[in-house]
């Protein structure tokens, strides 16, 4: 067992982030596994904490293989190579397209009902989630953080198989991972408590985010009036 649960591993996943502390960072919780993970994340650097919100777009025929992803704001990736390799007609991709597009929507009007996205044009976007099983969500989310302007994409981890850095390709400037067991088989393995974490929780973390910036930010401003 590598971790207690998703706060110990945010707590030193943060750890080994530090030299990012000063960039112009975003980090992105996956949701929503993964945003218990980056709230600490954000807090250890001081940087915001959102969400990023993708959906793999999966081969009909095979749904477990990603033939690219969309994400808010309309951004899509589409991998051409698969398209064509798994003869996908272009109504069935604006099909699955449009079903997906859907959940995206359906989660982003839940998570921003009252806090818009956080831009990323220009900055540092630090993809986080919980760990990595096949890399095809968190390969989708660093491609739909870059779509979405990020001068530098970073993927970060609690844990992953030997070798993930093969899954999830050429997408993130940088890898981060704390461990990568021989045994791997599944994420939850790794944690002594691992949890569903509901949308609710999410809208939580997200909360307590924005208000320990608020209050960073007020302690600040009176330590600098002192």
């Amino acid at each position: 067992m590598m971790f207690a649960d998703r706060d110990d591993a945010g707590r030193r996943l943060a750890a080994r982030l530090e030299h990012l502390r000063g960039e112009p960072a975003v980090v992105l919780g996956l949701p929503r596994g993964g945003v218990p993970v980056a709230f600490h994340v954000a807090r250890a650097l001081g940087a915001p904490l959102d969400v990023i919100i993708v959906r793999k777009l999966g081969v009909p025929s095979q749904p477990e293989l990603g033939m690219g992803a969309v994400g808010e704001d309309g951004v899509r990736v589409i991998n051409p190579e698969v398209v064509r390799a798994s003869r996908v007609p272009q109504a069935e991709l604006a099909d699955v397209q449009a079903r997906e597009q859907a959940a995206v929507q359906a989660r982003a009007a839940r998570y921003r009902a009252m806090r818009p996205r956080e831009p990323l044009d220009g900055r540092v976007a630090v993809v986080v989630d919980d760990g990595i099983a096949t890399g095809s969500t968190a390969r989708a989310a660093c491609q739909i953080a870059r779509a979405h302007g990020a001068a530098r994409v970073v993927l970060a981890v609690p844990v992953a198989p030997p070798g993930w850095q093969a899954r999830t390709g050429p997408d993130a400037d940088e890898l981060i991972c704390l461990g990568t067991p021989r045994d791997f088989f599944a994420i939850g393995q790794y944690y002594a408590s691992f949890p569903q974490v509901t949308d609710d929780e999410v809208i939580a973390y997200l909360d307590r985010a924005g208000d320990v910036r608020l209050w960073a930010a007020g302690a600040g401003d009176r330590r600098l009036e002192a």
